[in-house]
């Protein structure tokens, strides 16, 4: 076997780990496939079978937490289907929205994510009992279109934005809130694929070996979220949101700099 694929698959592995615990695989895979797969793979390729990969990955970690955690359908559902439906049409429109204005935005978000997660110490640590209300059905349905739209033309850090939507907005606890954004996150993937695969830009040699690698680190990752509790994930969740604002900045300090 070639040794791209053995470092597709350690890849794959722990991106699928990483994002079914506390979310932001892509951080790893993204990258790992640029710097793996051969320089004449064009851009929608990688991201074909980086699609491809993790929605395996996500469906996995799905499986894993609805199977031992209680996500509230009713409302998840119908966001589920707007998710879909924007990210379908963010990734029609990525050619004409210049992204690059996005990255200053979102890398405020993440500072004041980061920040108040670490100030309000109890946030995602105590289990809702309670149902959710009418309102707050109905502002899934806005938080599932507009994360939809985020996944479809930018991407990075969807699963932790909208899990953190449901840790300060649902007040659900934080093993629930990656559960939930999971549900979201798979309708994203699926709607993305339904765009990479018909054009023939999911290559088909790396992205099943990358998929069954994904799929085994979700299967994993998504037990350990399980079994660590909301306590553990609060602080790997505030570590991831470190690592992306790191990112975030550095990415913005070369396209200004040419570092």
């Amino acid at each position: 076997m070639d040794i791209h694929i053995w470092w597709l698959l350690a890849i794959g592995f722990a991106a699928g780990l990483m994002d079914a615990a506390v979310g932001g695989g892509g951080l790893l895979q993204i990258p790992g496939l640029f710097n793996t797969l051969p320089a004449h793979t064009s851009v929608p390729q990688i991201m074909g079978v980086n699609k491809f990969a993790s929605a395996n990955g996500t469906l996995m970690a799905t499986i894993q937490f609805v199977r031992r955690i209680r996500v509230p359908w009713k409302m998840l559902l119908p966001a589920a289907v707007l998710a879909f439906v924007f990210s379908y049409v963010g990734a029609k429109l990525v050619a004409y929205i210049p992204t690059a204005w996005m990255k200053p935005a979102i890398l405020i978000i993440l500072l004041v994510m980061v920040v108040y997660t670490f100030c309000k110490k109890d946030l995602g640590q105590v289990v809702r009992t309670e149902k959710l209300t009418q309102k707050e059905n109905a502002l899934g349905l806005l938080f599932g279109a507009l994360i939809g739209f985020y996944d479809g033309v930018f991407g990075p850090g969807t699963g932790s934005l909208l899990a953190f939507i449901y840790v300060r907005f649902y007040a659900f606890d934080f093993v629930t809130a990656i559960a939930s954004s999971k549900i979201i996150n798979l309708t994203t993937n699926l709607a993305a694929l339904t765009f990479f695969i018909p054009h023939g830009y999911v290559v088909w040699q790396w992205a099943i070996p990358l998929a069954i690698a994904n799929f085994s680190g979700g299967l994993i990752g998504a037990r350990l979220a399980i079994k660590g509790g909301s306590s553990w994930l609060r602080y790997g969740f505030m570590l991831l949101l470190c690592i992306m604002i790191g990112r975030f900045i550095w990415e913005l300090w070369r396209s200004h700099f040419g570092v």
